[in-house]
């Protein structure tokens, strides 16, 4: 029987596709997010899978919150964590660095940066003592160039990428695996949320092309985490066919 999956972010998009992914694959899991009610209707989804499915409540903001929540699990389901995904991350408006809004930017680099250290920090534990494991961080291809107006969201993925590079120094002697995927444009809420409910606009992102879905994600994270036990893949970029860097699509 697999072990547990711990996926942040679940209520929607890539977490909610992960996590039915990796249960259709018999994976316990762990979904935690800020909306419970998103989370009790993915857990009802799938009550027809003969797996366990623990709902945590929590914004990874908080690192009280997060330390709370990853403790009051079983010790039998923090003992069998096998997976942690690092999922939750927004981006919130767009423009240069002078008009920018200061609460954005924190938005973005609590969730995006100190949130998957928190989430890190209290689940590591649990992976060092079985001697492996493996973390996947959802970072973007925004995190390995920049582009016009996503300067302090470009900076807060850079930031995921350069954790992943450090994580896997720190927990190689642990068999501990980290892959960073760094995903291109992708149709969820990304743009809603970026565009602060703007739906014209958000809609407008994906015109004229065909963008990356949840469930492409969702495959490569499973792709990655059933590998042999001594292959890993460190850094993974994926766009669609029409994107050719973070800036330039083909309409």
């Amino acid at each position: 029987m697999k072990g547990y999956a711990f996926i942040t972010g679940a209520s929607a998009g890539f977490g909610e596709a992960i996590a039915e992914t990796l249960a259709n694959e018999g994976y316990n899991l762990i979904i935690a997010a800020r909306r419970t009610e998103r989370l009790e209707a993915l857990k009802s989804r799938l009550n027809h899978l003969s797996i366990d499915v623990q709902i945590v409540t929590m914004d990874v903001r908080n690192e009280a919150e997060v330390t709370t929540a990853v403790a009051s699990l079983a010790e039998n389901v923090q003992n069998h964590i096998e997976i942690l995904v690092n999922n939750a991350g927004l981006a919130v408006g767009r423009g240069p660095i002078d008009q920018g809004i200061s609460d954005d930017w924190e938005r973005m680099i609590d969730t995006n940066v100190k949130g998957l250290l928190y989430v890190t920090k209290a689940v590591v534990p649990f992976l060092k003592m079985q001697k492996h494991g493996h973390i996947v961080n959802i970072a973007s291809i925004a995190g390995k160039e920049v582009y016009p107006g996503g300067n302090v969201y470009c900076a807060s993925k850079h930031a995921v990428d350069a954790l992943s590079r450090s994580m896997r120094i720190d927990l190689v002697p642990y068999g501990i695996k980290v892959t960073n995927i760094a995903p291109g444009a992708a149709e969820t809420e990304f743009s809603m949320v970026r565009f602060k409910g703007d739906e014209q606009t958000a809609k407008s992102v994906y015109e004229g092309y065909k963008p990356l879905q949840a469930e492409d994600i969702a495959d490569t994270v499973h792709y990655c985490a059933n590998l042999p036990e001594h292959v890993c893949i460190n850094s993974v970029v994926m766009t669609c066919t029409s994107q050719a860097n973070s800036f330039y699509l083909y309409k």
